[in-house]
C-alpha cells in the first residue's frame, strides 16, 4: 500500500510543477499574441489565460501550502527552519504578484472581446495594462525558482 506521505508529497510536487508550466505557459501564449497576434489571436490567448489560471494555477496555489506544511509536520522539520522562512516569504511574494495579474488578465480579456465586438483597436488602456502584467510576473517567476532550489537542496 503507498503511504500517505508519499502521496501527499506527490501532490505537493505536481501541484508546484503545474504552478510553474502553466505559468510559464500562459506568460509565452499571451506576451507571443501581445507582440505579434492579431486581435482575434489576442483575445483566444487571453480568455484562455484567464481560464488556465482558474482551471490549473488557482488550484495549485491552494494546495501548495495546505501540502507543504503538512509534509514540514510529517517530515519532522522545523517550521522556522531559515530555509523554510525563506520559502514561505517567496511563495507570499508570488501569491502577491499573482493576484493582480489575474485581474490584469480579466481586465485585458474584456478590453480584446470589446474590441473584436466593434471591430476596433484595444483600448489605450491595454497596453499599460500588458507592461504591468509583464513586470509582475518576474517576482513570481524568480521566487518559483528559488523555491525549487530550496525545496530540493534545503541549503540553509
Amino acid at each position: 500500500m503507498i503511504e500517505l506521505f508519499f502521496i501527499v508529497k506527490t501532490l505537493h510536487i505536481l501541484s508546484a510543477s503545474i504552478l510553474f508550466g502553466t505559468g510559464i505557459g500562459i506568460a509565452f501564449f499571451l506576451f507571443a499574441s501581445h507582440v505579434k497576434g492579431a486581435s482575434q489571436e489576442k483575445f483566444f490567448n487571453a480568455k484562455i489565460t484567464v481560464l488556465a489560471d482558474f482551471v490549473f494555477t488557482l488550484p495549485a496555489v491552494l494546495l501548495q501550502p495546505l501540502t507543504g506544511l503538512w509534509l514540514i509536520y510529517e517530515g519532522g522539520y522545523n517550521y522556522t527552519e531559515l530555509w523554510l522562512l525563506i520559502t514561505y516569504g517567496l511563495y507570499f511574494l508570488m501569491v502577491i504578484s499573482w493576484i493582480p495579474v489575474v485581474f490584469i488578465q480579466i481586465k485585458l480579456k474584456n478590453i480584446l472581446q470589446e474590441a473584436q465586438a466593434n471591430n476596433s483597436t484595444p483600448h489605450p488602456s491595454y497596453d499599460r495594462l500588458i507592461k504591468i502584467w509583464f513586470f509582475l510576473g518576474w517576482p513570481a517567476f524568480v521566487s518559483i525558482f528559488v523555491i525549487f532550489y530550496l525545496m530540493i537542496a534545503r541549503p540553509v
